[in-house]
């Protein structure tokens, strides 16, 4: 028997936990029809919710064998949700995937297919069009793909989904990199493995509204660059030598113009000017530094990515009792 973990990280997702769990369910009796030696477990993990998620995942886990779930003690992020899925999975394969409907559960049939044929380590979707999507939003989306291959050695394809369907051994190795700072778009890619990429265009939430807002995913953007990243050091180091470079050639050409030319020393404004740049420059270098001086500050601590304040388990076992 083949067993497939789906790990769905869910925050405030009470809206549409119903309509996911239909659709699911008619995935899994399309694959069990395909393959009758294939089993599922559903893995839901609450990342800290506010509305009644965590109501919706105890009714599930009540009627249907199959689910279980794991509740935060408080919001962890969605990275900690991924970690804690794929830590708690114990299927043969496992699969990343939104609570939304914005990862189509119609992909799974295909993914299963990609991955069983042992080409592939990895099947994966890949969003060629961000219909519905603020065209600002999606501008600078597609910069930070840019950017983030030009500065990093490890590559991340451009629309590049979190919805995976993975083989154990990728999900042991991804579990080995147990950092605090997680930034799975890259790990993912870090890791290696052969991956196949599907188009698809970007299909909208089924019901609820997104949490992820502009400058959430600025934050998030800015893990990507520290975490897989050495590129800003390396910039607040060339700054530092060009403006020590323009200092010197402006002390230069000072003194050849007060030697030479009897040209008096003058321009409060422009001293002014300069040191406001020089400033700006220093901070700005200081502050690179620092937010890779915070990371380290971080992992060292070693403290614990999520912790658990519920399961299934504790439900079922007031239920028999």
């Amino acid at each position: 028997m083949k067993k497939i973990s789906i790990v769905v990280p869910c925050y405030n997702e009470q809206e549409v936990l119903p309509l996911f769990y239909e659709e699911i369910k008619k995935v899994m009796t399309q694959i069990q029809q395909a393959h009758a030696d294939t089993t599922f477990e559903l893995l839901f993990i609450n990342d800290g919710s506010r509305d009644g998620t965590l109501s919706e995942l105890r009714e599930l886990a009540k009627k249907d064998e199959i689910v279980r779930y794991i509740s935060f003690s408080r919001n962890f992020g969605k990275e900690a949700g991924m970690y804690a899925g794929l830590e708690n999975a114990t299927g043969d394969y496992v699969v990343i995937m939104d609570a939304d409907l914005q990862h189509p559960p119609a992909f799974l049939p295909q993914m299963y297919e990609i991955v069983l044929s042992g080409e592939y380590d990895c099947a994966t979707t890949r969003r060629v069009s961000r219909k519905g999507e603020p065209k600002l939003l999606s501008w600078f989306s597609r910069k930070f793909y840019k950017i983030m291959n030009k500065i990093s050695q490890t590559e991340i394809v451009d629309g590049a989904q979190d919805f995976r369907f993975m083989t154990r051994q990728m999900v042991d190795s991804i579990l080995s990199m147990k950092e605090y700072n997680r930034f799975s778009k890259g790990i993912f890619s870090w890791v290696g493995f052969r991956t196949k990429y599907i188009p698809y265009e970007n299909v909208e939430r089924a019901a609820g509204t997104s949490t992820w807002s502009f400058w959430k995913l600025f934050r998030y953007a800015l893990e990507g660059f520290f975490a897989f990243s050495t590129a800003p050091l390396t910039i607040s180091s060339v700054l530092g030598i060009i403006s020590c470079l323009v200092a010197f050639i402006m002390i230069i050409v000072i003194i050849i113009k007060k030697i030479c030319f009897g040209d008096p020393v003058q321009g409060f404004a422009t001293l002014m000017c300069v040191i406001f740049l020089m400033s700006g420059l220093q901070l700005f270098c200081v502050g690179i530094a620092g937010q890779y001086l915070a990371k380290t500050y971080l992992e060292t601590k070693r403290r614990p990515i999520y912790l658990v304040s519920e399961t299934e388990a504790d439900v079922r076992k007031a239920s028999k009792s």
